[in-house]
C-alpha cells in the first residue's frame, strides 16, 4: 500500500505499534551503514534512500524527474518489503545475499529485488546492515550505468513486420523484395 504520508517520520506514526517498531528498527540498521551520500526520504509511497539529483543528475531512468532509488522500505497488507535495488539484475550480489541468509539461518522470501517480512525476527540485521553498506552511492551509480549498458546491449533490434501484404511483391527475401512482372 502506497502512503501518502510526507515525511518518514509521518510514515511511521501511521503505522500499527508492531510494524512500527520493526520497520524503525530496520531503517535504523539502514541509516548506521548507508552512505553519506544517499539520501532518505519519501519515495513511490515509500521510506526511500536513492542518489539525490545533486550526485547523479540523470536520475532514475524511468522516470529522470525521480532520484535513483537504491533501497525502499514499506508496509504491505500482508508483509513489509525491503527493496534492494541493487540486487536486482546483479547475479553475483544477488546470490551473496542470498547466501548470507542461508548462513544466518533465516529463510529469504526475497522477489527480483523485494524481500517480504512479517516480523522483525525474519530478519538477519547484520546481513542487512552488511549489503547496504557494501558499496558507496557513486558505486553503486557506476553498477547502475553498466546494468542499464549491458541492457540495452541484450536487446535485440526487432525487425518491422508489415502486416499488409503489398501486390506484386516477392516477400521469400525480405531484404532483397522485387517486383514481379
Amino acid at each position: 500500500m502506497q502512503s501518502k504520508a510526507q515525511t518518514v517520520a509521518a510514515y511511521l506514526k501511521e503505522l500499527p505499534e508492531d510494524r512500527r517498531i520493526a520497520m524503525s528498527a530496520v531503517r535504523e540498521v539502514i541509516l548506521q551503514n548507508l552512505d553519506a551520500e544517499f539520501q532518505e526520504g519519501m519515495q513511490y509511497g515509500m521510506i526511500g534512500y536513492c542518489v539525490p539529483h545533486s550526485v547523479y543528475p540523470a536520475g532514475y531512468h524511468c522516470d529522470p524527474k525521480q532520484p535513483l532509488p537504491f533501497a525502499c522500505l514499506a508496509s504491505q497488507k500482508n508483509y513489509m518489503s525491503l527493496y534492494l535495488m541493487s540486487a536486482y539484475g546483479n547475479e553475483e550480489a544477488d546470490q551473496q545475499l542470498r547466501a548470507a541468509f542461508l548462513k544466518a539461518g533465516k529463510k529469504l522470501d526475497m522477489g527480483k529485488s523485494c524481500i517480504r517480512f512479517k516480523k522483525l525476527a525474519d530478519l538477519p540485521l547484520d546481513v542487512i546492515g552488511a549489503f547496504i553498506g557494501r558499496l558507496t552511492a557513486r558505486q553503486y551509480v557506476e553498477s547502475y550505468e553498466a546494468a542499464l549498458k549491458r541492457s540495452v546491449e541484450r536487446k535485440p533490434i526487432a525487425a518491422k513486420k508489415s502486416t499488409k501484404r503489398a501486390k506484386g511483391v516477392d516477400r521469400s527475401f525480405p531484404h532483397h523484395s522485387r517486383q514481379h512482372s
